[in-house]
């Protein structure tokens, strides 16, 4: 990622006690990433770094909006970002099984906050990414019922094709 450098934290001159960074998350962000689930986007990233002897502690904020594909008709769709998250990074070997720790290895010296911002992101974006009512592209929903094979004839009544034992247990009501 050649926009890696802009979110590296350089931990190891620090100086024990609090310090606050800033990013810019832009479109070139996302578009450096093979398979992200984000197309675009403007996001803020403030983040203050508490460094301890054994460890540091990361309140990071996220806010903007990101653009990802709406799962109905394709169409892009604006999601606002408003994320607090909390991570701990541990100096230490090993691997963390809390999704908010990160080991970190005793011969670092530098931090790559880009795939942690990525992660956070995605993380946060909702199960399912579709538009306002009335907002998705009519022609797409069209298709979309055309090929579906879905039937909305209103024959919600027709029992021919139910098995008898599943028509019994209709009239329990």
């Amino acid at each position: 990622m050649s926009v890696e450098k802009e979110y590296i934290i350089p931990f190891e001159g620090l100086k024990v006690g609090k310090h606050d960074f800033s990013f810019q998350i832009s479109d070139a962000f996302f578009e450096e990433l093979e398979y992200s689930l984000i197309e675009k986007g403007e996001v803020k990233a403030t983040m203050v770094l508490e460094k301890k002897e054994t460890m540091m502690i990361a309140d990071i904020q996220l806010t903007g909006f990101v653009s990802s594909a709406c799962d109905l008709c394709t169409e892009p769709l604006q999601i606002e970002v408003d994320i607090d998250h909390h991570l701990v990074f541990k100096f230490g070997e090993g691997e963390s099984e809390d999704e908010n720790l990160i080991m970190v290895d005793s011969s670092d010296f530098k931090i790559n906050m880009g795939p942690i911002f990525y992660e956070v992101l995605t993380v946060s974006l909702p199960n399912k990414n579709v538009h306002e009512e009335g907002e998705c592209n009519e022609d797409m929903l069209d298709l979309l019922d055309k090929y579906s094979g879905s039937d909305d004839d209103g024959d919600d009544d027709d029992d021919s094709d139910i098995d008898p034992r599943w028509k019994a247990l209709k009239n329990l009501n």
